[in-house]
């Protein structure tokens, strides 16, 4: 697994402004709609059994530069380490013009039916 890459995109719209999604009060490319992209990246990097998802555990990022509505942004994640189920990304975010975002990301291979079976045990 190591080394392996993903890249996510989108085009900014009006829909994932940070005015948009309340992380803000512009019209720009929002962090938590880059995060998410960010995170895309990293799920696309992986090719795993059906039985088995990863699910995010840490994310240390920085939104560095602004994008407008109307610019396509991409994000590209790629796998530095390993250790059992625990996978970590480095991550970057890019526009048409610049780097936008960086970080590290941390992901955990789960068994898909045991994680969703823990976690609907929480309803009772």
């Amino acid at each position: 697994m190591l080394g392996l890459k993903g890249k996510s995109e989108v085009i900014v719209s009006v829909n994932n402004t940070a005015k948009a999604v309340g992380s803000g009060s512009l019209e720009v490319f929002a962090t938590p709609m880059m995060v998410a992209m960010m995170e895309n990246a990293a799920i696309k990097a992986l090719q795993l059994p059906e039985e088995q998802t990863s699910v995010g555990t840490y994310l240390n990022v920085k939104h560095i530069a602004a994008t407008p509505v109307g610019m396509k942004v991409w994000a590209e994640a790629e796998i530095i380490e390993v250790e059992g189920r625990r996978l970590v990304y480095k991550i970057e975010a890019y526009d048409e013009k610049e780097k936008i975002g960086e970080g590290q990301h941390e992901r955990f291979v789960v068994n898909r039916d045991k994680f969703m079976a823990k976690a609907n045990s929480k309803n009772g």
